[in-house]
């Protein structure tokens, strides 16, 4: 997108003609710089005085303050004491130096980031599968001539909708199938002959794409040469899916027998004439077994000889605005600039050389996000925690347990242009920039890498997070050297990265301003790879390993990880997201067009489950189940199974959906159960201090070192005046999950 100044008014956003989008926008690109200039944006750091409240303070008092709180920690219980957990929206050089400043400055091995809520399923199953992990192995507009797209948990179609243009040609073939236990606005676009819509019984997307491995192993329609010439495992994979036969297959599913092979046929047909291509979301990996459903995804397309064709493949469809490249360079727990591992020696050796010091002085492996986060505040967890970039007040799974967490630290510092329910919760608050006011790049789902420009000038008194970085840094007396430049810290990252599976040192700023399409790996004198896996997988001899897996009652994970489900008239909660709104819904609820078409929580349900309930449309509910209970308004949809409702994730208090999910984690990838949990739908009331709006106080200061109890609301209105913005609507981040 571009944007340009508007005479006596707010920005104006236009959509600029790029192979991914073709100029369109949704609805949240095109209100997106409504937020660039609103009344709440904070541009003063503030500092939580010793009555508790959030009083403006200078950037010299706030760093100073974060430093002292900072050594102090160190001094008391170990550098492991300090966390951070950083976003999938920042830019890369922004990851990049926080996974720097975490290890260098603060000494920590305790940082993850909120990427490990979207993407880790996938990310690794496509390591296991193919050796490295990028969402979409080949340039979208790939899927343009494709025959067949099979699209697993995804709703494109509100979640981004430029992106359906690229399944038209599915569609004319009537090749596009879409699976998903809703009928959502994506699954109608398989109407009229265009394609077929799957609805599996929630949770049993695993046993549906072993039951599609069958198929086409005992159907003739696997690639013998494919899979002889390009991968290893055949045999083992042969075995685990005899067993998941059509009719099995079907009684589990739900899903007819009928279209179990109409779709091996399809996929089989496309990958001989015009390509097939799988690709999977959250609606698939967002689970206990999440990996191992992306893997049988994956292993589904081997078979039939898709990844590393010219025109056929497999991927994964990235969420947040830079969730391939902010996975790539340090926020994770595991993991190192490139790609790389943190537990190899020579991606450590290599690593501590760029930096300048000793690679003894890089800490080892910390805790995945759902394990840090148990672990604030606890006796040997984190007691000081950094946040930038997301709002896991809301978005994390479980979510009243994370916000008691979050209050029982010694010290909260967030990074934030408003004032976020995280951030109302903290000791420091740090004004950071928005997109529109910084330079840097990003990396999107295809792997190239783009450039970010400043359109306009930040408001005066809000600071960039690598000048934040490179002033504690100072104050802590870092080694190494730490930037405000982004083009100095996207240099370095360039060396970083020099020789692992996601090798940025062939590109510069220079390359990216030229126009140039800049695919990742891009080595040094070499040119970049917009299609991976032509020639080789990133295995060592090249070839793709297909890695047999089930579910949990033949042999795979733990069932009790996972909710019991329709028990004693219990109901299965999908979660997800709507058109209007993003993430948490921190920017997308400040946005009054976006407000004004979602403001609210609402719970949609079959009219046949609210009947049987006693529950009007419209009329106000409570999903209930051990870990909580949500607020909200019933509305009817059709769409939806007799067993399954849904409710969408982006609104906080008492609305939200992480109230009741599960903090259960998929012990391959550490991704939390979001999208199926069990729960109790009733007839209920719209609680004291929640409009219509879905906004409501936010209540509870923290309650940590200080010895303080916890004193009861927070008056946001007033804590804003005190920063010096107008109070409007609720908090907000940068889209991090």
């Amino acid at each position: 997108m571009t944007i340009t100044p508007a005479a006596g008014g707010p920005p104006e956003i236009a959509g600029r003609d790029f192979p991914t989008n073709r100029g369109g926008l949704c609805r949240k690109g095109w209100t997106s710089a409504a937020l660039l200039d609103h009344p709440e944006r904070l541009t003063t750091p503030l500092v939580r005085a010793d009555d508790g409240v959030l009083r403006p303070a200078s950037w010299d008092a706030a760093l100073g303050r974060v430093a002292a709180q900072v050594t102090a920690t160190r001094a008391a219980h170990g550098a492991d004491a300090v966390g951070v957990f950083g976003g999938g929206g920042l830019t890369n050089e922004k990851a990049y130096q926080l996974g720097k400043f975490a290890r260098l400055a603060l000494g920590t091995s305790r940082i993850d980031y909120n990427g490990r809520f979207c993407m880790a399923s996938a990310a690794a199953a496509g390591n296991r599968a193919f050796g490295v992990d990028r969402g979409l192995p080949f340039p979208v507009s790939d899927l343009d001539g494709a025959h067949t797209i099979l699209l697993l948990g995804s709703n494109v179609a509100e979640t981004m909708p430029p992106f359906v243009q690229h399944l038209r040609g599915a569609r004319e073939s009537g090749g596009l199938v879409v699976v998903d236990p809703r009928r959502t606005a994506t699954a109608d676009f398989t109407a009229d002959g265009a394609g077929l819509h799957l609805q599996p019984v929630p949770a049993t997307d695993l046993a549906l794409l072993l039951g599609l491995c069958h198929l086409v192993i005992h159907d003739g329609l696997a690639d013998k040469a494919y899979l002889a010439d390009r991968t290893t495992g055949y045999a083992a994979l042969a075995r685990s899916v005899a067993a998941w036969w059509p009719e099995r297959t079907s009684r589990t599913t739900g899903v007819p027998v009928a279209q179990l092979r109409e779709t091996a046929r399809l996929l089989a047909a496309g990958a001989r004439s015009g390509g097939s291509y799988i690709l999977t979301g959250r609606g698939v990996e967002q689970h206990v077994d999440g990996t191992d459903t992306a893997t049988a995804a994956i292993n589904l397309a081997l078979l039939l000889g898709l990844p590393g064709s010219a025109h056929s493949g497999y991927g994964t469809l990235t969420g947040q605005g830079n969730g391939q490249g902010g996975r790539e360079h340090g926020q994770k727990a595991d993991q190192l600039p490139g790609y790389r591992k943190i537990t190899d020696p020579a991606a450590r050796a290599h690593v501590a050389k760029v930096w300048g010091v000793e690679e003894a002085a890089i800490p080892g492996p910390g805790l995945p996000a759902v394990e840090l986060l148990a672990s604030l505040g606890r006796p040997g967890g984190v007691r000081m925690f950094f946040v930038h970039g997301a709002n896991p007040a809301v978005s994390a799974p479980d979510s009243t347990r994370v916000v008691d967490r979050l209050r029982s630290l010694d010290a909260l510092v967030v990074c934030d242009f408003f004032l976020s329910e995280t951030a109302a919760l903290a000791d420091v608050v740090l004004p950071a920039l928005q997109w529109a006011e910084e330079d840097g790049t990003v990396t999107n789902l295809e792997g190239r890498v783009l450039r970010r420009r400043a359109a306009v000038p930040p408001p005066p008194g809000a600071r960039s997070e690598l000048w934040i970085m490179a002033g504690l840094a100072a104050r802590l007396g870092a080694p190494s050297s730490f930037s405000d430049d982004p083009e100095t810290v996207f240099t370095e990252l360039r060396a970083a990265s020099a020789g692992g599976p996601a090798d940025y040192s062939g590109i510069d700023y220079a390359l990216l301003d030229s126009g140039a399409a800049a695919y990742w790996p891009y080595p040094s004198g070499g040119t970049g790879t917009p299609r991976l896996f032509l020639d080789a997988f990133a295995h060592d001899g090249g070839r793709a390993a297909l890695v047999p897996v089930a579910p949990a009652a033949t042999g795979g994970h733990d069932a009790v990880t996972r909710d019991p489900l329709f028990a004693g008239g219990a109901l299965a909660l999908a979660t997800g997201r709507l058109l209007e709104h993003y993430q948490s819904g921190a920017q997308t609820r400040r946005v009054p067009e976006l407000a004004a078409a979602s403001p609210g929580a609402r719970l949609l349900i079959h009219p046949a489950a609210a009947a049987a309930r006693g529950i009007p449309d419209g009329g106000p509910v409570t999903v209930a189940n051990a870990r909580g209970e949500a607020h909200c308004t019933a509305e009817y949809s059709t769409a939806q199974r007799l067993d399954t409702v849904f409710l969408p994730f982006h609104f906080p208090g008492l609305q939200g959906a992480n109230l009741l999910t599960s903090s259960a984690t998929d012990p391959v990838s550490g991704m939390p159960e979001f999208k199926t949990s069990s729960v109790t739908v009733a007839p209920g009331r719209v609680p004291a201090g929640q409009g219509s709006t879905g906004h409501r106080v936010v209540t509870g200061l923290r309650a940590g070192a200080r010895g303080a109890s916890d004193p009861g609301p927070v008056d946001m209105a007033g804590a804003l005046r005190a920063a010096g913005a107008r109070p409007g609507t609720p908090a907000t981040e940068r889209g991090g999950a």
